[in-house]
């Protein structure tokens, strides 16, 4: 399963002028029984939230006053994950006459208060910024918004955002939507969120939310996985075809399995590590098993063992459990049939050799060179792809893995 969870927007998403449907509320109910998680991200108060909507348990998490408040309604534990508005800053808001309300940390008001409290904001030298929510002003310390407060959630929950669908309908909307792996927006959001939206649902509303909870529990959204361009890894171009989305061949994680194949020297190391480096970029997760060493200084990877010391099981567990993106295991060990004895130095030195002999400069942008992508194969998946590496010159280098 590639989503593992749904957030959602309350105004304008899944409610509508404040209320949450029945038919809603199934929907919400229905996805959690088949394992995923509900999360909430709203511009409202806790308070003003509980008094609208009663089932607040169907939700994991609740990320309220647009990101500067966490929610537990299992355990009914608040987090503050910002400081309260400045006294002095709500006292010059009464002072220009301007009619607010105050949550744990957001200072809550209407347009077009926002140019006197940007003024007031401006005066006292204060660090805040103003977020808008159709017409809704919303006032928090700089750096909060929806997006950390999500990510604060999961934290908390051991999920990623990789592992998320998000929904929503308006401005505020922009920042955890487009963290998400996917981003759907309602057919009543604002024209600028439908336009980034991954996409955008036929339906309005809880009528919208509805819609993609159908098409998550009918097959995790795997018809929707060519268009989502900015979650797919590239790993070259099919033979013969121009250049472009066309040609293009891309991975779509948690769905696609690669075989990488050729002759001793012939790239195959260098084209991994093109491939890596693209998930390292896009922070996805990955676990290498490295017997020989060839990626011993791959950047930004987390190293465990080494040819003198197998890799410690505890270690290798709370790597994977960890929220951070980016995993490497080094596995040398004789005890498991891992060659060693080799130096770090004399690996270093293969790998350059086989990317010179492939025309290959550094994996920072690696060509293919006469590769060809035979797929789907009949002795694998109907989701796997085949890639044969038969280079042996650097001429002919027609397939950019970038």
């Amino acid at each position: 399963m590639r989503y593992l969870g749904l957030a959602t927007d309350y105004d304008g998403t899944l409610a509508t002028d404040g209320v949450v449907d029945a038919m809603t509320v199934r929907a919400l109910e229905n996805l959690k029984t088949s394992g995923r998680r509900l999360l909430m991200v709203t511009g409202r108060g806790l308070e003003d939230l509980q008094r609208v909507f009663t089932r607040t348990e169907l939700f994991d998490s609740i990320v309220a006053e647009n990101g500067a408040l966490l929610y537990d309604p299992a355990s009914r534990e608040e987090k503050l994950l910002t400081e309260p508005p400045a006294q002095e800053f709500l006292t010059s808001l009464r002072a220009a006459g301007v009619k607010f309300d105050v949550g744990r940390a957001i200072v809550a008001s209407w347009t077009p208060a926002e140019n006197v409290i940007l003024e007031v904001i401006r005066r006292l030298g204060l660090d805040y910024q103003v977020i808008f929510n159709k017409g809704a002003v919303m006032v928090l310390p700089s750096g909060v918004n929806k997006a950390t407060g999500l990510r604060a959630a999961l934290d908390e929950m051991r999920l990623s955002l990789h592992n998320l669908v998000a929904i929503g309908d308006a401005e505020n909307d922009h920042a955890f939507l487009s963290a998400s792996e996917c981003s759907v927006a309602v057919a009543n959001a604002l024209p600028a969120l439908r336009e980034r939206a991954d996409i955008v649902t036929k339906g309005d509303h809880g009528a919208g939310v509805v819609e993609l909870i159908e098409l998550l529990l009918k097959d995790d959204l795997k018809e929707y996985d060519e268009q989502l361009e900015r979650s797919a890894i590239s790993v070259g171009t099919r033979e013969g075809v121009e250049k472009g989305k066309a040609g293009e061949v891309r991975i779509v994680p948690n769905r696609n399995s690669v075989l990488v194949a050729g002759a001793s020297a012939s790239g195959k190391s260098s084209a991994v590590a093109a491939i890596l480096e693209e998930c390292e970029a896009r922070e996805y997760q990955f676990c290498l098993i490295d017997p020989e060493g060839d990626f011993e200084g791959f950047a930004g990877a987390l190293p465990i063992g080494s040819p003198a010391e197998k890799p410690d099981v505890e270690v290798v567990g709370k790597a994977l459990e960890s929220t951070q993106s980016i995993r490497r295991f080094d596995a040398h060990s004789s005890d498991i049939g891992f060659r060693q004895g080799r130096s770090r130095r004399r690996r270093r030195r293969k790998l350059r050799r086989q990317r010179r002999a492939c025309g290959y400069g550094s994996h920072k942008k690696v060509d293919l060179s006469r590769a060809r992508l035979d797929g789907p194969s009949s002795r694998l998946s109907d989701q796997a792809a085949i890639v044969q590496s038969t280079a042996q010159a650097p001429a002919a280098r027609a397939h950019k893995l970038s």
